[in-house]
């Protein structure tokens, strides 16, 4: 069992939601390598429960969601080790949010920059509280948004307020974020994740497997994920047939299957 010390990342159950909640409050709950690896394995283990229907992602305190990657990890990285390591596993971890099959809600709690913002753009709703300020400031540090601020936040907020954000270093407020289309839904100060809870209401009204697909569907339109959604919605097709289990059948008895193409 992993130490408490050395958590990033605390996944919690709510019946079935889970709660991601990113507590590294020393560093205004930026991102090291090690909730990096954590939120990964997090998303694995959401993966493997299939009684949850949703995860909320939230900052522990009310001061900051996230202030992005902690520069404490990457900024004595060589250029091999920031490529290969930083981006890359920061790029499985936050896909691994993306993709997921149940729906996910960011709850900007505090402050989002940088791989905070990176990481509620993984999400598929974000509910921000009134404080709330957001940027994208890796410029002014020499360093680039790498965990897919300029590809997935683009996707899906549109061009024109990462320019403002990653280029001109405008930093937005929650009222602002939400004219823009950063976030969904704007809640007072303190009211995230009683809102959140009830926005899942309506999920858990929902077929789960209609969801599943819809939102594999939905990544798959915006470049998400396209060859792993055909691959899966077609092996689900196959699946439901009777010539699947018919050649299961002839496999296992070592006989010549009788297809019947239904």
């Amino acid at each position: 069992m992993m130490e408490e010390a050395s958590r990033r990342i605390f996944l919690e159950y709510e019946e079935d939601i889970a709660v991601m909640t990113i507590r590294h409050k020393e560093s205004l709950n930026a991102i090291d390598a090690m909730a990096v690896e954590q939120i990964y394995l997090a998303c694995r283990e959401i993966e493997g429960n299939t009684s949850v229907r949703a995860l909320v992602i939230t900052g522990e305190g009310e001061k900051t969601f996230s202030a992005g990657g902690d520069i404490k990890a990457w900024g004595a990285l060589t250029p091999q080790q920031f490529g290969r390591d930083w981006i890359r596993r920061g790029h499985d971890a936050f896909d691994a949010v993306a993709r997921l099959r149940v729906p996910v809600v960011a709850v900007l709690n505090g402050h989002t920059f940088g791989g905070g913002l990176e990481l509620a753009a993984a999400a598929d709703l974000r509910i921000a509280e009134a404080h709330v300020k957001f940027g994208l400031p890796e410029a002014g540090l020499g360093v680039i948004p790498g965990w897919s601020g300029t590809q997935r936040a683009v996707r899906r907020f549109g061009s024109a307020v990462i320019r403002r954000m990653a280029l001109f270093g405008e930093v937005l407020n929650a009222e602002q974020a939400l004219a823009s289309g950063l976030v969904e839904i704007l809640v007072p100060k303190g009211d995230g994740m009683t809102k959140a809870r009830d926005v899942l209401t309506s999920v858990r009204s929902r077929a789960p497997l209609a969801t599943e697909i819809v939102k594999m569907l939905i990544n798959a339109a915006e470049e998400e994920e396209g060859p792993r959604v055909l691959d899966t919605v077609a092996g689900m097709c196959v699946a439901f047939t009777d010539d699947l289990k018919e050649g299961v059948s002839a496999f296992t008895e070592k006989r010549k299957a009788r297809f019947k193409d239904s």
